[in-house]
């Protein structure tokens, strides 16, 4: 007869790569970044604006919806960028884009009441919260030490056998 004890096993925590967790970063940035624009709407008067063919004190034109396409469209771009770019160009982009983004978001504060500071307040808390992660992770990427080539390294190969 076997006698079966139930041992608790440990969770496995594998490492995750860098580029997986800016490309989930990017992603969680740019749903929040939607989400914030989508919740303004619910704004006293913010409709009324917009029917009246004004965003904050801009013209609504091809221009400025271009430019919101853009700020949106950078970050969905950086999903697919830091999964493939190689390495060195992926940790230098993600550190300039994400320096970039944070006036951005910062500007969306711009000419609100205090009535409203506790949205924008928390928005852009948590969008400078995850552009830091970001920084973060590139700025940390791991290092793999070079090896170099030649006669030097295959004289260490010859070294070790018997």
């Amino acid at each position: 007869m076997t006698i079966r004890t139930n041992t608790p096993s440990l969770l496995d925590n594998p490492p995750i790569p860098v580029q997986a967790k800016l490309a989930a970063a990017w992603t969680s940035f740019m749903f929040l970044y939607i989400y914030v624009d989508y919740f303004h709407l619910y704004k006293p008067g913010a409709i009324d604006e917009i029917r009246g063919g004004v965003i904050f004190e801009f013209d609504i034109s091809g221009t400025l919806l271009t430019i919101f396409l853009a700020l949106i469209g950078i970050p969905a771009l950086m999903v697919l960028l830091s999964m493939t770019l190689p390495a060195r160009v992926n940790r230098a982009t993600n550190l300039v884009v994400a320096l970039l983004y944070i006036p951005v978001s910062v500007f969306n504060a711009a000419g609100t009441s205090w009535d409203w500071a506790s949205f924008y307040g928390l928005s852009i808390g948590i969008e400078v919260l995850i552009l830091a992660f970001i920084l973060r992770s590139a700025w940390t990427w791991p290092r793999t030490p070079a090896v170099p080539a030649g006669p030097a390294t295959t004289d260490l190969r010859q070294d070790l056998r018997p």
